[in-house]
């Protein structure tokens, strides 16, 4: 009887020890993080449903993708206007959405719904806060200029509210929908800033993998690949030498939209064509960062291809090479982009670690939160843990589908499974936890020649 007495008391201490302990809330910063989280995936604005998190799911990379899509029961709020009647026309075209993840944009304003329209994939918000600032002022959305006012990040929420909370197309306020106040954007810019990386990436890495390294080089070769151009550093800013030392993210147009219409047919409804930046549009799309590239696809403004191959491919195009980029890069460099299929292989390699070893870093950061108990609720805990599970689901599979390192791909579904274990672990969350770090850091020395730390 002592023994089991023993045994019991044990049990009530070590899950005392794992109550989460609440931040320190003296840190201003950090409770307006909080409350930008809380208000992103659970305020709906008085709309029809739907919240920031509807459409940028944080269980898949703040994006979504038909995959994904396909998981959802019918009552979600992304299928509005599927059972709302007053948003029946015009609101979206569900199969489009259904079929290719495109959500209808009115980016040209909203006094000709059925004409005016075009249909973008989801951006990420991973890793914004390298990817918005420009000379020219911060861009937003697929074409730069996706925010109402200033056109900050700040801003963008009262737009997306009202293109996209709005509970009949009259789009009136305080009828529709009721705007954002001013303490709500400053508390949702906090969060999407704190989202993702929070420094940026400085090539070259020092990758062990030979064609993942070769790819690097013709990444970052201006007679080559050329990438670095466009996507210096492979974030979303411009060669400093090439754009200005403050340059940053920069529009593009890049042929892209001339590529074959994978909607038509689809739908009896007409899809004008996405002219891009302003209204009338300049042809031109913002650029995207490419460290959160090859585990959110599909890829460009119109998800128009599926694979990272593909989107390396793309770059080969004529439709890229006698657009206004490809004849500026010409122009830059002496000549366009013509790699053959093993150069665009190795450059899809270099991305997929590249992508990989984010995944990773996030992973650590994840769990280490979990550790610390650095989250209010035990729902939050179990929270952090899903992701960190979702996270190595995505490094294992940009790895794994690219043939690339299968010893850490072992590693990391190690990692996962210990994750899990975590997850649904009483007694020894924390002890599972520190084990999938240790996991992941030994997969991560498996990409990378450096110490594990």
């Amino acid at each position: 009887m002592q023994n089991v007495l023993a045994i019991i008391c044990v049990a009530i201490i070590t899950i005392a020890c794992h109550r989460p302990t609440p931040p320190d809330l003296s840190d201003p910063h950090q409770d307006l993080v909080a409350k930008g989280k809380e208000i992103f995936f659970n305020e709906t604005f008085s709309g029809n449903g739907r919240t920031c998190g509807t459409c940028h799911r944080a269980e898949n990379n703040f994006t979504i993708d038909p995959a994904f899509i396909a998981t959802l029961p019918d009552s979600d709020p992304l299928f509005v206007a599927e059972f709302n009647p007053d948003l029946k026309d015009h609101f979206e075209i569900p199969q489009l959405m259904r079929k290719f993840g495109l959500i209808l944009e009115n980016a040209a304003g909203f006094d000709d719904l059925a004409h005016k329209f075009v249909l973008r994939s989801v951006p990420h918000t991973l890793g914004l806060r390298y990817t918005v600032n420009s000379d020219l002022g911060p861009f937003t959305g697929w074409s730069g200029d996706g925010a109402p006012g200033d056109g900050s990040l700040r801003a963008f929420a009262t737009g997306a509210v009202i293109q996209h909370f709005t509970r009949t197309l009259n789009r009136i306020p305080d009828v529709d929908f009721r705007l954002p106040t001013t303490a709500e954007l400053d508390a949702l810019e906090a969060f999407q800033l704190s989202l993702g990386r929070q420094e940026e990436p400085a090539l070259p890495l020092p990758l062990k993998s030979k064609v993942a390294g070769r790819g690097q080089e013709i990444f970052n070769d201006s007679t080559r690949g050329k990438c670095f151009v466009c996507h210096f550093n492979g974030g979303a800013k411009g060669d400093p030498k090439i754009f200005g030392q403050n340059a940053g993210n920069l529009n593009f147009n890049t042929g892209v939209e001339d590529f074959s219409d994978q909607s038509q047919g689809l739908t009896a409804d007409l899809t004008p064509p996405d002219d891009g930046f302003g209204a009338p549009g300049d042809g031109t799309f913002n650029t995207p960062s490419l460290a959160e590239a090859a585990d959110s696809g599909p890829f460009f403004h119109n998800n128009r291809v599926e694979t990272i191959e593909d989107a390396v491919a793309f770059y080969n195009s004529d439709a890229f090479n006698i657009s206004m980029a490809g004849q500026s890069i010409k122009a830059e460099t002496g000549s366009g982009i013509n790699l053959d299929q093993s150069q665009v292989v190795a450059v899809a390699a270099f991305l997929r670690v590249f992508n990989a070893l984010e995944n990773i870093r996030q992973s650590i950061n994840l769990l280490d939160k979990f550790v610390i108990k650095n989250f209010r609720t035990v729902n939050e805990g179990k929270k952090l843990l899903r992701l960190a599970i979702a996270e190595t689901r995505d490094s294992t599979m940009v790895l794994k589908d690219g043939g690339l390192h299968p010893e850490a791909v072992k590693l990391l579904a190690e990692a996962g499974a210990l994750t899990k274990k975590a997850l649904n672990s009483i007694f020894l969350k924390g002890h599972y936890a520190r084990a999938a770090i240790k996991m992941q850091k030994k997969a991560r020395n498996e990409l990378v020649l450096l110490p594990e730390a």
